[in-house]
């Protein structure tokens, strides 16, 4: 009897894992770059790119984006990321 109370409670606690599981967010940290001749410029289109891939993935913006941006030989290059979830 015991033996069977035991294999009720796995199943039962297995059964509620996978409906948590289930219900339960999935995000990832999205990501966007651009290299381009004026910072302003460069940010605009990681920007764009990181809303791209967020569209892409049917994925929602979660929290603030992050942009960092250093100089590249003339150029620009930045980054921006952000949590998306879906």
């Amino acid at each position: 009897m015991t033996k069977i109370f035991s294999i009720a409670i796995v199943a039962a606690l297995s059964l509620t894992a996978s409906i948590s599981a289930a219900n339960a967010k999935s995000c990832v940290l999205a990501g966007g770059e651009a290299t381009m001749i004026t910072e302003d410029l460069a940010k605009f289109m990681a920007n764009a790119a990181l809303n791209n891939s967020i569209k892409g993935m049917n994925a929602t913006a979660s929290g603030k984006a992050t942009m960092k941006c250093k100089p590249a030989t003339g150029l620009t290059y930045c980054i921006s990321q952000q949590r998306a979830c879906k």
